[in-house]
């Protein structure tokens, strides 16, 4: 059997990425705070932003596949927030804390889980943390994010330097999914322009049909992790993937 673990499945890229493994027949299993209306998926409530909630939901998940015979297993790194966009010194110590917490602490966390809980396995063994152009290029007002993503960059390419030196290693590899239709795209569009000063841009893409829907990049990511279109570290921007 195939599995993918999904963090963010209830929305978005994430709602987007568990009906696209769903319909390729791979076993999903969907950590999110929001349980949605597909059955066919295992959902498991949590808050991400929660360190031992995530560490304890996760160990329990591995319980789950004991007695499964595993074919492949990807865990998709995709929860995210952008937390409040304003210059630094006006965003509130707790925001500042539950975004890292959530974009950045939560992933090394099931990212270590997801290794140590797979060492037994010589499946396929692939990691892939959803990061952003804001790793690279500083916004103004997105201070937190943007450290956060460059973070996921730097985590990526260390795990993959790390599981290179062993002999059943697993893969990890780090995904620009380019802009795309969610919620997170409707917060920047409501944002005050003397908070984040690119808002007019996000707005014309948005007033210009240029924003990738969900399903595409879900399926995009889908082909990417199955053709084994990237080696391990490597740093993707969807954008440029050509079939």
């Amino acid at each position: 059997m195939n599995i993918a673990i999904i963090t963010g499945g209830s929305k978005g890229i994430g709602l987007g990425l568990v009906k696209k493994y769903i319909s390729e027949n791979y076993k999903v299993y969907s950590l999110s705070r929001s349980i949605v209306e597909i059955e066919e998926a295992t959902q498991i409530s949590i808050d991400l932003s929660d360190v031992k909630a995530s560490h304890h939901a996760f160990k329990m998940l591995f319980d789950q596949l004991k007695d499964i015979d595993i074919n492949s297993i990807t865990l998709i790194n995709n929860a995210g927030r952008l937390g409040t966009i304003s210059n630094l010194e006006n965003i509130d110590t707790i925001d500042i804390a539950k975004t890292i917490q959530l974009n950045t602490t939560t992933p090394l966390v099931l990212n270590s889980l997801f290794i140590q809980l797979t060492q037994d396995l010589t499946c396929k063994k692939q990691i892939i943390n959803i990061s952003s152009g804001a790793a690279t290029k500083p916004y103004e007002g997105w201070s937190i994010y943007c450290t956060s993503k460059a973070a996921i960059d730097m985590m990526t390419r260390a795990i993959a330097t790390e599981q290179s030196e062993l002999e059943n290693g697993v893969k990890c590899i780090s995904l620009y999914p380019g802009v795309v239709d969610t919620n997170m795209q409707t917060q920047i569009r409501s944002t005050d322009k003397a908070d984040f000063k690119n808002l007019q841009r996000f707005i014309d893409l948005k007033e210009n049909n240029e924003l990738y829907t969900p399903e595409y990049v879900a399926n995009t990511i889908y082909t990417i992790d199955t053709t084994n279109y990237l080696t391990s570290g490597a740093i993707f921007d969807i954008r440029n993937y050509q079939n």
